[in-house]
């Protein structure tokens, strides 16, 4: 479990074929690998990892063809920067929202647009997953805790900070750029409680099922 606040830029500094997935290794940078062990979980780009080989200032991960089939880290190459996140410690902070590092699609950057100090990005979103995001819901990319500000159709709409982008990989999207998208862990689930939802949760849902009054 995470929370999709950024700990640490890493850069990744060898991508190798093994056995029809791969293994990623990655320098850390600022990330402070003390209290992280062999077979501990780390957020990559938001795709929760295991570590299989640790050193000082390097991690390495094995990447399954499951999670490049569904994830951004097919297209990562020796060089890339990722946002790095250890996982939520019992005691921590939590500064975002529960984040399971489980990517449910790639979103697409559409647009990007300078609004005062902030920068907007419009995201596209896959079939089926615009009806898990709402205005002023929580939504992670890659990663990253945020908070939807418009949403419609098949797109919503982020405005990131200064400090959120000097401190994770998103001052480097442009438009066409494809990020890992997990939608809240609380809308995924209540779908999957409810019975009526298949064209999404209504008002009358809600009601029915004891939700609201």
């Amino acid at each position: 479990m995470f929370t999709g606040i950024i700990a640490a830029i890493g850069k990744v500094t060898s991508v190798q074929s093994k056995g029809g997935d791969l293994c990623l290794q990655v320098a850390t940078q600022k990330l402070d690998l003390a209290d992280v062990n062999l077979g501990d979980s780390i957020a990559i780009n938001g795709v929760c990892l295991t570590v299989v080989e640790l050193q000082t200032s390097h991690v390495s991960f094995d990447v399954s063809r499951e999670s490049l089939d569904r994830t951004s880290l097919g297209n990562v190459q020796s060089g890339s920067k990722v946002n790095l996140e250890k996982a939520l410690a019992v005691g921590d902070r939590l500064g975002g929202h529960f984040v399971s590092g489980h990517v449910d699609g790639l979103g697409i950057v559409v647009s990007r647009q300078e609004s005062a100090r902030s920068v907007k990005f419009r995201i596209e979103v896959p079939n089926g997953l615009e009806r898990y995001i709402a205005e002023k819901g929580s939504i992670c990319i890659d990663g990253v805790s945020l908070t939807v500000n418009n949403a419609l159709d098949n797109w919503f709409e982020v405005n990131i900070i200064p400090h959120t982008m000097q401190q994770t990989i998103i001052d480097s999207y442009r438009v066409g750029t494809k990020v890992n998208l997990e939608v809240d862990l609380i809308a995924r689930y209540l779908e999957r409680l409810l019975p009526e939802t298949k064209t999404g949760i209504s008002r009358e849902t809600l009601l029915k099922n004891g939700f609201i009054n």
